[in-house]
């Protein structure tokens, strides 16, 4: 998949995506730091942290997302897309009131995509709303953007394998956060698949590694900084790398903008 061929300074890779954040736990200094660096979108997703003890306390954080991190955001030049959606560690609430809001966020192009859902521990309550969500989709036509856990992900990665196309076409989902032990196991779906890099999960090698033997056509770039140890330059350095190591343009566009303008009508 590669092909040497030596910088060229007319790349358009310098215009980048990253196509998976929470920008509720993010600084204005981070969202800056990204814009400089070539980021001019982001897609911000929904995950609580915290035990929740009501949903309304899940609705109105992800109000805050919608409302007040996209403003946040352009402050600093960094345009924000949401995607909204129950969380796997969120699924212990009553989720119809959240699921009433989702109809309206679709209905009035609020939101991109469903998201981020998915399963964690793969319990009862997890499944079933993860299931809700994909319906949900389904009836709308929206995009779904799926988590995978650190731990047990070949187990938890193969569940949600069998259960996306019960409910929706495998064309409208990413499955997120694969990494090289797992890629193989999702590289023949038809759902598009999303490389997280960042500290304690993947750096930009190991995706580079993923790219050269898998293409180009099926990926997306994202940090998926959070709470949690992140990277907020993340995207863009593996795209530098790259182009360092002399990818084609055609091919480092791809995962740095094209295919998540294709996938999610950007």
């Amino acid at each position: 998949m590669k092909n040497i061929i030596g910088l060229d300074k007319s790349s358009n890779s310098d215009k980048m995506i990253d196509t998976h954040m929470h920008a509720d736990a993010r600084s204005g200094e981070d969202f800056e730091k990204m814009f400089l660096a070539g980021i001019d979108t982001a897609i911000t997703c929904s995950y609580y942290p915290y035990k929740i003890p009501h949903e309304m306390i899940l609705l109105n954080h992800l109000n805050r997302i919608l409302e007040l991190d996209t403003k946040r955001a352009m402050e600093h030049g960094l345009e924000l897309k949401v995607a909204l959606g129950i969380h796997p560690t969120n699924s212990n609430v009553n989720p119809e009131i959240i699921f009433d809001e989702l109809y309206k966020w679709i209905e009035t192009d609020q939101i991109v995509a469903i998201g981020e859902i998915g399963l964690e521990d793969l319990t009862d309550s997890e499944i079933s709303v993860f299931e809700r969500q994909l319906d949900i989709a389904n009836e709308t036509k929206s995009k779904v953007i799926i988590h995978t856990p650190r731990r047990n992900k070949r187990e938890v990665l193969k569940r949600i394998l069998e259960i996306v196309p019960q409910h929706i076409e495998e064309s409208q989902a990413v499955i997120d956060h694969i990494n090289p032990e797992v890629v193989c196991d999702a590289i023949d779906s038809d759902c598009m698949l999303g490389l997280t890099v960042q500290p304690q999960k993947m750096d930009e090698f190991e995706a580079i590694s993923i790219l050269d033997e898998y293409g180009f056509d099926r990926f997306l770039l994202n940090s998926d900084i959070s709470n949690k140890p992140s990277d907020p330059l993340s995207v863009p350095k593996t795209v530098r790398e790259l182009v360092r190591k002399g990818y084609e343009n055609k091919e480092i566009e791809k995962v740095s903008s094209l295919n998540a303008k294709e996938f999610f009508r950007l």
